[in-house]
């Protein structure tokens, strides 16, 4: 999917999704030691890109040694873990997750696994244009608060 998107839409900045950062932060640390996710947690809630940086040296400082795999995990993608410090406040939290988008899969998933087969490629289409398009007037009609305060 990334490839595409930088085919498709090369100008466009990526965001990685802060909450599956997040867990594949917990998949590389024992339950014993969540204080390592929770700080982690903590590091996208800072105040500007600058002080998130900040937070994430010391982070990884301090839990380097005991469980670098975490840690790499976070630096590998950190640019596209930052990305939303570059659009207005407002906006920070809708941005740094994925959770919109994966609410629509799922309600296209919902619309689509009951049915056992597609009679053709277009068939399916036309379902998963129809839950797409839904969705979309319902957002028209309830926009999300913090895009629309002050904007």
């Amino acid at each position: 999917m990334r490839a595409a998107l930088g085919l498709v839409w090369p100008q466009v900045p990526l965001q990685r999704c802060w909450a599956h950062k997040l867990r594949n932060i917990a998949d590389k640390v024992p339950e014993k030691e969540g204080s390592c996710v929770r700080e982690a947690a903590a590091m996208y809630q800072a105040s500007s890109r600058r002080e998130a940086q900040r937070s994430i040296r010391r982070w990884a400082w301090k839990w380097r040694s005991r469980r670098p795999r975490a840690v790499a995990c976070v630096e590998r993608d950190l640019e596209e873990l930052l990305t939303f410090y570059a659009f207005p406040p407002a906006h920070w939290r809708k941005i740094r997750t994925t959770n919109i988008i994966e609410r629509a899969f799922r309600e296209v998933r919902r619309c689509t696994r009951p049915m056992s087969s597609f009679t053709n490629p277009a068939s399916c289409d036309r379902i998963v244009f129809g839950v797409i398009s839904h969705l979309n007037r319902s957002w028209e009609r309830k926009p999300l608060k913090e895009f629309t305060q002050k904007a």
